[in-house]
């Protein structure tokens, strides 16, 4: 019998430890990076000046953290964006398009 089993997680083999692709990792290490260049250089008086200086590299773990059915936070964003700014009129051309005589404009 030709029974193959295929795993589900087939794309985790091509991510840096099964979790981040690189533009990810540059991302991330851009982000605490900054953080940490940041708190090197101002004084921490307050909390909130830590909190504004900690913000960079919170923000930029916080796209790249993994959630379910997508990759990350980054890729809904991205995938939101392109939903928002492409065109949404989807010309039907299946194999029934001979069947109908006129196709009205949705204009």
């Amino acid at each position: 019998m030709n029974n193959y089993l295929i795993p589900a997680n087939t794309k985790r083999g091509n991510l840096i430890l099964g979790i981040f692709r690189p533009i990810d990792l540059i991302i991330l290490g851009t982000g605490v990076l900054f953080s940490l260049t940041l708190l090197m250089t101002f004084p921490m008086a307050s909390t909130w000046q830590v909190i504004l200086v900690i913000l960079p590299g919170l923000t930029c773990a916080a796209l790249v953290i993994p959630i379910p059915n997508y990759h990350n936070i980054l890729t809904i964003i991205i995938e939101c964006y392109k939903f928002f700014t492409n065109r949404r009129n989807y010309i039907w051309k299946g194999w029934c398009v001979k069947d109908v005589k006129e196709i009205k404009s949705s204009k």
